[in-house]
């Protein structure tokens, strides 16, 4: 339990496919990027997932902590949240002890979601979690977090277990790609520039109530890679 692999392992189109590519084979794009946030606290990353020598598996539920390799001595992952949670798109460990929990997204529609889960104890440790996140960041307890954009909401109060719970390194690495015409194709809502992710950030975020700057902001790294940079740089590697 807590380890899934896709049907077909290697992802066809959208953000799936572009971040196996990614870390399979040109990981340095992505890399780059999160090492110059982080500020020289690390020189390299570790990826964990998804991994061609490992099916493309993704991890969830408390194989995504032991593929950390972190104890979640003060608040267990089980009391924090129900099973079957979030199924992080990538994992990665640095030289200097951050971990990273990778969130990857090919166009806007795949920000939106709805919280699934139907049993009151499910929904109840959710709810009670959210809460306790939401009071961390001065979020109003009235905002919604179970629609439209539960699937940030899920990976915020994550960060906020990890982190703060459990006093972790941790960082959330969103992943946004660009003018990926495989899906524009399919008629979705590709975003060509960073400004046009921003955008669509800004709106998730006035959703869910979040502040511009908040006490997890520091822990939120916001990637953008050009897919055609990864196909030049894939063909060289």
């Amino acid at each position: 339990m807590g380890r899934e692999v896709h049907e077909e392992p290697v992802a066809a189109r959208g953000s799936r496919k572009w971040l196996q590519v990614l870390v399979n084979r040109c990981p340095e794009l992505l890399e780059d990027q999160i090492l110059c946030q982080l500020n020289s606290l690390a020189s390299e990353i570790d990826w964990l997932s998804p991994l061609k020598s490992d099916d493309y598996a993704e991890y969830y539920d408390q194989a995504f902590v032991d593929k950390l390799g972190i104890c979640l001595n003060r608040i267990p992952l089980r009391s924090f949240w129900p099973r079957s949670g979030p199924r992080w798109d990538g994992l990665g460990a640095t030289d200097g002890g951050q971990y990273i929990l990778v969130e990857a997204k090919a166009h806007v529609r795949e920000l939106r979601s709805a919280m699934s889960a139907k049993r009151d104890s499910s929904v109840n440790r959710i709810l009670y979690s959210f809460s306790e996140t939401k009071k961390y960041l001065h979020v109003d307890a009235r905002a919604d977090w179970t629609r439209p954009f539960y699937q940030y909401a899920n990976r915020l109060a994550h960060l906020y277990l990890l982190h703060v719970l459990n006093e972790v390194d941790a960082y959330l690495v969103n992943v946004y790609f660009l003018k990926d015409q495989d899906m524009r194709e399919l008629g979705t809502i590709v975003p060509q520039t960073i400004k046009e992710w921003e955008t669509a950030i800004l709106a998730e975020e006035i959703a869910l109530d979040i502040p511009p700057r908040h006490r997890l902001s520091s822990r939120i790294l916001n990637t953008f890679i050009d897919v055609a940079e990864i196909e030049r740089k894939a063909v060289d590697c």
